[in-house]
């Protein structure tokens, strides 16, 4: 398996939204979102980070200094494209997110935080994870991978067996994502983690976060350490019927006009567009295919 860009963009108005992918995954997490996003009128852009999409060598080789400067680097392009930038960001990619708010917040119009993810404490992580805790190098935490497991961060049941085969079959593991994340992975987000949270009260963006309340690998604990933290005004939603991947699980179309919502209020704002009208209750009702939608 190869690494290449998978990455894509959706074309559009003046304004943009860069979407980032978590640690170990794709840009394909990022579809659902992306074309709902250009539907309404906005520029996207889901980069793959560096090191991803390819082997475990590819990313075990990489760092999050890697992953940030390829973060950095399309934002510069998107930025030189549109007038106002909001960035949105999933697991990992929601940190990555708020280091680019950190070194660059005054240029950015709103940062949305997806299950962000600054302690692998779900409960589906298993109880020994937590003497990873004590592990320091590198080399050494590259003696102990991090292998996925069920529920694969999905609640949806056929969702769920969909993403389980891709992982598992040679042929589509490239869009699924890794099997199986490098133990040094692991060890360099919390290197990540370490240098954001020092820099958390001084980012005074409008921010949304969006967490599940049964996240099955970071916790809810995630989304009250920012609320907690962050300087400027905070937003947030529980989501009652997802799991971690929540732009894939049953919830994506609530995390879509959650996502809208906020970016048409913070453009109002501004004076650049209409005051969105109130939010509905976040309702759950099933479709058809075992999703949800907002009642």
């Amino acid at each position: 398996m190869s690494n290449v860009d998978r990455g894509y963009r959706f074309d559009g108005g003046k304004v943009g939204f860069l979407l980032l992918h978590g640690l170990g995954g794709t840009p394909m997490e990022m579809r659902y979102l992306a074309l709902g996003l250009s539907k309404a009128g906005y520029t996207v852009v889901v980069p793959q980070l560096a090191g991803h999409g390819g082997t475990e060598e590819d990313i075990r080789s990489s760092t999050w200094q890697d992953w940030y400067a390829s973060v950095d680097a399309e934002f510069t392009k998107l930025k030189d494209e549109c007038d106002q930038v909001f960035v949105c960001g999933l697991s990992g990619g929601a940190v990555l997110s708020l280091n680019l708010a950190a070194d660059r917040g005054s240029e950015l119009a709103g940062l949305i935080l997806l299950a962000p993810t600054f302690r692998l404490d779900g409960w589906s992580i298993p109880w020994y994870a937590r003497w990873f805790d004590l592990v320091m190098t590198k080399g050494f935490a590259n003696l102990i991978p991090f292998v996925e497991r069920e529920p694969y961060g999905i609640k949806d049941h056929r969702l769920r067996h969909m993403v389980a085969e891709a992982l598992s079959n040679q042929d589509t593991q490239a869009e699924a994502g890794l099997y199986c994340t490098p133990g040094g992975t692991i060890l360099e987000l919390r290197w990540l983690t370490d240098v954001v949270k020092r820099k958390l009260p001084g980012i005074k963006l409008p921010t949304m976060i969006m967490h599940p309340r049964f996240d099955d690998r970071a916790s809810l604990n995630n989304a009250a350490f920012l609320q907690r933290h962050l300087g400027g005004l905070v937003e947030t939603v529980v989501l009652d019927d997802c799991y971690h991947i929540v732009t894939i699980d049953r919830q994506r179309d609530v995390v879509l006009e959650r996502a809208k919502r906020f970016a048409a209020f913070e453009l109002a704002s501004r004076g650049l567009g209409e005051v969105p009208t109130p939010a509905l209750p976040l309702q759950a009702k099933p479709e058809q295919d075992g999703g949800v939608v907002a009642a």
